[in-house]
């Protein structure tokens, strides 16, 4: 009897499309069409599948009006059951905001010389959701992913320094019921008057969410005159 041919890894093509739905025995399905199979149609689902993962990640609703205090942009954003209100932060400010906590000043400096955001998650669904900010990512024009700063390698690096202190910055995971809320700072390490995209991530109601907030700006060294 003739032996079966040996199967490639093009016979075994299975693409996880992050987001998308599962058939439960290890392949995506998307619209109907299961990311797994035959080499004959194995390309045409590797192509499918890498446009939906591509398009998987929307544009969030964003609106933006200008701060009273500071005359620069607040980003208010809505995507899905996830509401963010994102505000640069001028590093003066945030030199002084923890200071006044007693921080001492060359560890406010470490974190003022950050991308800082003042910034508010709101549960605006229905339901329950929570995020990972490990999962959030600051993209630049050049391509470029910037992870957002955890608050557990400020904490780590304030140790270091020998300072104790916890408090002011997003928690690294939060879930949220309805009508649930937090606010703090959040950092990104990039230069002052930085643009990026910042791509979040959140579960709401047991299913992953994902969306592009296009357009942010970190805030320049000095306000505006």
């Amino acid at each position: 009897m003739p032996r079966a041919p040996e199967k490639t890894w093009g016979d075994r093509v299975s693409l996880s499309c992050e987001g998308l739905n599962n058939d439960g025995i290890g392949n995506t399905v998307v619209g109907g069409l299961t990311c797994g199979g035959t080499r004959a149609r194995a390309r045409l689902r590797l192509l499918l599948c890498m446009l939906c993962a591509s398009l998987a990640a929307g544009a969030a609703e964003v609106t933006q009006r200008t701060s009273s205090q500071t005359g620069l942009p607040i980003w208010t954003v809505r995507a899905g059951g996830l509401s963010l209100e994102l505000a640069p932060q001028l590093p003066d400010f945030i030199q002084a905001v923890f200071t006044s906590r007693g921080i001492p000043q060359e560890a406010a400096n470490l974190i003022a010389a950050d991308c800082v955001f003042g910034t508010i998650v709101r549960n605006a669904s229905e339901g329950v959701i929570s995020y990972t900010l490990a999962d959030w990512r600051a993209v630049t024009s050049d391509g470029q992913a910037h992870p957002v700063k955890a608050k557990a390698a400020w904490v780590s690096r304030w140790r270091e320094l020998g300072v104790t202190f916890r408090w002011l910055l997003l928690p690294d995971e939060q879930t949220f019921n309805v009508g649930d809320w937090s606010q703090a700072f959040t950092t990104v390490e990039l230069p002052r008057d930085t643009g990026f995209d910042l791509h979040v991530s959140w579960s709401e109601r047991g299913e992953q969410h994902r969306a592009i907030v296009e357009g942010l700006r970190c805030a320049p060294a000095k306000g505006p005159q």
